[in-house]
């Protein structure tokens, strides 16, 4: 009984950070396709982290908060369904550090249009 509620809880929190992956990869520009893997979250998320600088962009701060994201969605992928509570770990600090790389992003974005 323990052993099955952990594991959909597991399972649960897995379902809502590759949901949010998701939307934040959208966020971004890029085309997520329906059911999306963790693979292909990294690899847009790692398209939106070539994304060249704007002058007065935080851009180093944002790249490196993406392709940090991109290693633990790497990292998650690897890992399967080996370990769940490993994999949503990754999965979470994705989330995190995509959240942080926009939060970034949203203040450039305001200067920008106040011109």
């Amino acid at each position: 009984m323990i052993n099955r509620d952990i594991s959909s809880r597991l399972a649960a929190g897995h379902g809502r950070r590759v949901t949010q992956l998701a939307d934040a990869a959208a966020r971004w520009g890029g085309h997520v396709p329906e059911d999306p893997g963790i693979t292909e979250l990294a690899e847009l998320l790692e398209a939106a982290a070539r994304v060249p600088d704007r002058p007065d962009g935080p851009g180093h701060t944002t790249r490196a908060l993406l392709a940090g994201a991109v290693e633990d969605l790497r990292a998650a992928a690897r890992l399967g369904g080996l370990l769940p509570a490993v994999t949503l770990w990754h999965l979470q600090r994705a989330v995190d550090q995509e959240h942080t790389a926009h939060q970034h992003t949203v203040p450039a974005q305001r200067r920008e249009r106040g011109r």
